[in-house]
């Protein structure tokens, strides 16, 4: 029998068979009626799911596009940009920035830790940058920052926020209008349960105004061109429409559920996964509370390489978990549980490391991390 495949990374997800279901279906034209009914449902269920009324712009890209796009319509060549970094994705924005000719500022933290307002107030009062580009989930650490903190610094100093919001938004809360976040980014392959292939960017009424005036050049990226397409219910080019069709499918599904009782039970799983892991007496590397309910960041005993491990979960048993970054790429590994993740699914991840980390010759109680993990996991109910 063919074995079974289990995908517990922080994007991309596993995906529900009503999802891959849609995404099978026949492909329709991007400037057909069915089309545009199908794209004016999904941009109405976006702005449900990012707590905004403002301008949600749906791209063909991966959620780096998406980040791409605030660098190209917020700046002008060499104007002065704060990128606050504390993980791998921070510093991709500030490599990003400096790509596009722009002044960064960085605000660059230890891996693991967590950005402070009072950080971002200085830097941006000192530096004069009137955009600030911050990440809300880390994922290469596990952090998710206060984003409602940093931007309420932001706005106190004049500045645009922009938030990478890739792989918490559906996952944790985030409260675009109410936490003023100027801009919003995202993608399909995390917490939205959709294959990877599209982007999304929430703008405020802030940041088209900035966008006005700023000079750097774009034209895949131009959001004032992908605005005036969305507005008649289509596109500034051809789509990805059997992905749009999936996501339409899976939007449905999350907000069926209700956002509330999705970021509940993104807290139980990774409250799950924690006592599970420390259950088996190792340390987490990801912050041991409920902010980390996106992915779990686990160090391996001395001694056991954390790569060979990973290698051996999926080779051995099926599952398909992330690695590490940087210095702790030998120690680190990650299971992530967003999006269409069960407790079952946590349960026999960490069943099978155990299994694994006797072999490799730890000392790890057996039985241990799955009973913890469905303990910790009722007791949150």
């Amino acid at each position: 029998m063919p074995q079974k495949r289990y995908l517990l990374t922080p994007g991309p997800t596993p995906v529900p068979p009503e999802v891959l279901a849609a995404l099978a279906e026949p492909v329709i034209h991007h400037r057909s009626p069915d089309f545009k009914k199908v794209f004016l449902e999904v941009l109405a269920r976006l702005h449900e799911v990012f707590r905004t009324k403002n301008d949600v712009l749906v791209f063909t890209a991966s959620g780096t596009g998406a980040f791409e796009s605030a660098f190209a319509n917020l700046l002008s060549p060499g104007e002065k940009a704060l990128v606050v970094s504390h993980g791998e994705f921070g510093t991709r924005w500030q490599k990003l920035g400096a790509a596009y000719g722009a002044d960064v500022v960085p605000l660059t933290y230890e891996w693991g830790e967590t950005p402070r307002p009072a950080d971002v107030s200085r830097a941006l009062a000192e530096s004069g940058a009137k955009v600030a580009f911050i990440v809300h989930s880390e994922t290469s650490t596990g952090v998710v920052s206060d984003i409602q903190s940093l931007a309420a610094a932001c706005n106190e100093a004049g500045a645009i926020s922009v938030a990478d919001a890739i792989s918490s938004l559906g996952a944790v809360p985030l409260e675009t209008d109410a936490w003023g976040i100027d801009v919003v980014v995202t993608g399909s392959q995390k917490a939205l349960m959709t294959p990877p292939g599209l982007a999304f960017a929430s703008i405020s009424e802030r940041a088209w105004e900035k966008a006005a005036s700023a000079t750097l050049p774009r034209f895949y990226w131009d959001w004032a061109r992908l605005q005036s397409a969305q507005e008649k219910g289509s596109t500034s080019f051809t789509p990805a429409t059997s992905i749009v069709v999936a996501l339409n499918t899976a939007l449905g599904i999350v907000l069926e559920e209700g956002l509330e009782t999705v970021h509940a039970r993104h807290v139980r799983i990774g409250r799950a996964c924690r006592a599970g892991a420390k259950a088996m007496g190792l340390e987490l590397y990801s912050p041991d509370d409920d902010s980390a309910a996106v992915l779990t960041g686990i160090l391996t005993p001395t001694g056991i390489d954390a790569v060979e491990l990973r290698l051996a979960l999926r080779d051995r048993h099926g599952f398909t978990i992330a690695g590490g970054h940087g210095d702790i790429v030998d120690r680190l590994f990650r299971i992530g549980h967003i999006g269409y993740v069960d407790v079952f699914d946590i349960v026999a991840v960490l069943g099978a490391v155990e299994l694994e980390l006797v072999e490799m010759g730890a000392t790890v109680q057996r039985g241990a991390a799955g009973s913890a993990a469905l303990a910790a996991y009722e007791a949150a109910a």
